[in-house]
């Protein structure tokens, strides 16, 4: 019997302009967590799918339990117990929660879908692992949080020994976090083998028990986590060492750029108020957050505020920037008035996927003078700015600005979009869980453009479901419980556990 349940040898896949996967050995043992660690672009997410069978590469080989198999579709993956909760979800977005989770398995009584036997099991199962869901919530209703948590209960629902999970903490709170290293602990107990695709390395150290690196296509080394550090783990993602603090002089606010007053929105999935009669200020020159467990109205509370979703009650609420009143104003409007935003959901509403790398970069500017004349677009001045762009955020394409968006690696698709809001003129950067599936160096580089933007007398709005992220830019913290803003606090006199409990409703001081 071979000690290694899933063997990767020698796998090389290439794509236009680029080799993805060069000769790389994974090597994963039956009950241990193996965690896959790289740089955005490194290659992580193609060799998972070339294990699951979304791609097939062009050299080397897959054994399982030491015999060789073939795996040329997801439903060859699945007959050998091998499933894989991906970074960008593979869910019908018009069908509900139960009908995405048993698609492909339906349980079948008298001819018809048991429907009855199927949420029983998906109930147990979600109470088992602390993943609740609504079965009959349509999938477009639902937020990323609760998405991912469907991810994840598809896999488990079809009693997968080999898990992968690409990028599964991404958008979840920590205390969803927590819960998720925990169950990941508990599946490795009960036998299952666990490929864990991370670029949090304290995650990594948590729960893995050996990690194997990766970078710009090539390995790099496997690693007993007990015995390394984050900062040695990082030296070999990236090939030198990253700053995990951020540095940042005190604010010094200045004029308001965004005021909000009395701001209510209608929830998608329920009859009640997702935004409750919100009122706040953000000033130039200071980076202002909202913090809160993902569900309790950020989304619908910016979605409003940058106009993707309807006010609830657009009479009696008034938004204004740099004193522009900009309440009933279209999403072109906002932006020329001079509102940048990074959004939640990078596929939905920040990037068009089957456009090249280019043509996403002037989405916000194109009828610029600049990048048209008489209706034309200038091609040749769209692509020498977007490969400026690409050259200032390290934003890594196969075939550089010609490349199609759709088949770039997520963390580059966020860079693109971040490049690209933080770049055009701007009063105000709403950024929504901007650093998302980018790897440490990236992060460290994101965190410094947000504080420049900053000195540099914009106003800031981040909402992020990092504690840590929220701590460190913060100069103001307010604190969003069940559409309402409960708690306004200053990050050097808080500490996470009470951010914790304002968080959780049990504190309010608003």
């Amino acid at each position: 019997m071979s000690e290694y349940i899933i063997e990767m040898l020698h796998i090389t896949k290439r794509f236009p302009g680029i080799i993805a996967n060069d000769d790389i050995t994974l090597q994963l043992k039956k009950g241990e967590i193996h965690a896959l660690l790289g740089e955005n672009g490194a290659g992580k997410s193609t060799l998972m799918s070339v294990l699951f069978g979304l791609y097939q590469p062009e050299e080397g080989e897959i054994r399982k339990d030491g015999e060789k198999v073939k795996i040329e579709n997801p439903n060859d993956a699945t007959a050998l117990h091998i499933g894989m909760v991906h970074q960008h979800f593979k869910l019908v977005e018009v069908f509900t929660v139960l009908d995405n989770i048993i698609l492909g398995i339906e349980p079948v009584k008298n001819g018809f879908v048991d429907r009855k036997a199927a949420r029983k099991r998906i109930i147990e199962l979600s109470e088992r692992y602390g993943l609740a869901v609504d079965p009959d919530a349509l999938i477009s209703d639902i937020t990323v949080g609760m998405q991912q948590r469907v991810e994840i209960l598809k896999m488990l629902y079809r009693d997968n020994e080999i898990l992968i999970f690409d990028e599964p903490t991404a958008v979840l709170t920590p205390q969803e976090i927590t819960e998720l290293l925990q169950i990941m602990k508990n599946l490795a107990k009960e036998g299952k083998s666990i490929l864990f695709i991370t670029h949090k390395l304290n995650e990594i150290m948590a729960v893995s028990d050996r990690c194997t690196v990766i970078r710009k296509g090539k390995y790099v080394g496997t690693v007993n986590v007990a015995e390394t550090s984050k900062e040695e783990l990082s030296r070999m993602m990236i090939g030198r060492d990253v700053q995990f603090t951020v540095d940042k002089a005190d604010a010094e606010p200045g004029e308001v750029v965004l005021s909000i007053e009395n701001m209510s929105v209608a929830s998608r999935i329920h009859h009640n108020l997702a935004v409750k009669n919100v009122s706040m200020q953000v000033r130039s020159g200071e980076i202002v957050s909202i913090a809160g467990v993902d569900g309790n109205g950020q989304s619908e509370f910016i979605q409003a505020l940058t106009g993707l979703e309807k006010l609830a009650n657009d009479a009696e609420t008034k938004i204004t920037l740099c004193g522009i009143d900009i309440t009933k104003k279209s999403v072109r409007e906002k932006t020329k008035a001079g509102l940048s935003h990074i959004p939640e959901d990078r596929h939905k509403h920040g990037l068009i996927l089957d456009y090249k790398l280019e043509e996403n970069m002037v989405l916000q500017r194109y009828w610029q003078p600049e990048f048209q004349k008489n209706g034309f677009i200038k091609r040749a001045e769209v692509t020498a700015y977007s490969e400026e762009l690409q050259k200032r955020f390290d934003v890594r394409s196969g075939q550089g600005s010609k490349t199609v968006v759709r088949s770039m690696s997520g963390g580059n698709q966020q860079k693109a979009i971040i490049a690209r809001e933080m770049d055009k003129e701007h009063k105000l950067l709403i950024a929504v869980q901007p650093t998302r599936g980018l790897d440490v160096g990236a992060i460290e580089y994101i965190h410094k453009q947000i504080i420049a933007d900053r000195d540099r007398g914009a106003g800031v709005l981040l909402v992020s479901y990092e504690l840590d992220e929220v701590m460190k830019l913060s100069d103001r913290i307010l604190v969003m419980y069940e559409g309402e803003l409960v708690g306004e606090l200053d990050p050097k006199k808080t500490d996470v556990q009470e951010l914790g409990l304002y968080m959780a409703g049990a504190k309010r001081n608003r």
